[in-house]
């Protein structure tokens, strides 16, 4: 896997739908038809550090913005604007571990099924090559209709 840089962590808010402070990814590293790769540098000021590790909702949040950000890289490469997602489903969710402020989690998504709007992705969160945490989620697209009122 080729670890250059897709989106630096200045422009992953033109990827994604979210904005500070609820932005849960820095970079985007890899992506291709069916697996994308994110880093995410916990800091002491993020919303979800507590006691010095960064929470569940946070790599949760992490997991989902991953997959906003694959998403969001390849339908600009496309020459459209990002669709608003929604997490419709967590599967299969083991927190193994919670990263400590000043690790970088890196989380890999894999694009498991596209059927009826929703898209299912299988997601692994690691920090310092040790799997963190893991689940599937289904993910529903906002469609043009329920953005025009």
């Amino acid at each position: 896997m080729d670890n250059k840089l897709l989106v630096s962590k200045e422009e992953v808010t033109s990827f994604i739908p979210q904005q500070a402070p609820i932005v849960m990814v820095d970079a985007l590293i890899y992506s291709d038809d069916k697996k994308a790769v994110s880093t995410f540098l916990i800091e002491k000021e993020n919303m979800f550090v507590k006691d010095g590790f960064f929470e569940e909702p946070g790599i949760i949040e992490n997991m989902a913005q991953t997959a906003a950000l694959k998403a969001g890289y390849e339908i600009k490469k496309l020459g459209a604007l990002p669709k608003i997602g929604f997490i419709g489903g967590i599967k299969n969710l083991f927190i193994y571990q919670l990263p400590a402020i000043g690790e970088t989690l890196t989380t890999e998504i894999y694009l498991e099924n596209e059927i009826f709007g929703i898209t299912i992705v299988k997601t692994k969160a690691f920090c310092k090559d040790s799997l963190c945490a893991e689940c599937e989620l289904r993910i529903a697209l906002q469609t043009e209709d329920k953005l025009s009122g």
